[in-house]
């Protein structure tokens, strides 16, 4: 016989794990929330670096394409930000935030290979536009399997 329930010595034993691990699942949420505010600092602020370090190098457009990076992160941490804050809200994560994400990671990555240290390969640019590439696709496919079935769509 498989069991489904906990015996009914352990139902107040449940309710107060459930309710911890609540709490604790709500605290590490604000957690997370202040952390990616405080990386929303630290990326506006390293962008203002690059672009008055590029000023002073008398290097603009090396030094913009940089901080432009920066700001693509910035991009980045600004759209966790906003599902953090709906599913505070009491909404659900979204599989389309992360892939938006990645998706802003690809390009930045796109955008800094031609100012990196060192030259990228033909290989690393080809890995690199092809990710991007399925990147785009997988958010396709989410975007129009949620269109195709309604009752995929989260409330």
């Amino acid at each position: 016989m498989i069991q489904t329930e906990l015996p009914s010595e352990f139902k107040g034993i449940n309710r107060f794990a459930i309710k911890a691990m609540l709490y604790l699942n709500g605290f590490a949420h604000i957690v997370i929330g202040l952390a990616l505010a405080t990386s929303i600092i630290m990326f506006t602020w390293l962008f203002f670096v690059e672009i008055s370090a590029a000023a002073h190098a008398n290097n603009l457009i090396h030094g913009f394409i940089h901080a432009l990076g920066t700001l693509m992160l910035l991009w980045s941490i600004s759209a966790l930000i906003s599902a953090e804050i709906r599913y505070l809200n009491g909404s659900k994560l979204e599989v389309e935030t992360f892939i938006e994400v990645v998706m802003v990671l690809f390009l930045r990555k796109l955008i800094v290979l031609p100012v990196q240290d060192a030259k990228p390969t033909l290989e690393e640019v080809g890995i690199w536009v092809g990710g991007a590439f399925l990147i785009g696709v997988l958010y396709i496919l989410v975007i129009r399997f949620r269109k195709i079935i309604p009752d995929f769509k989260r409330k």
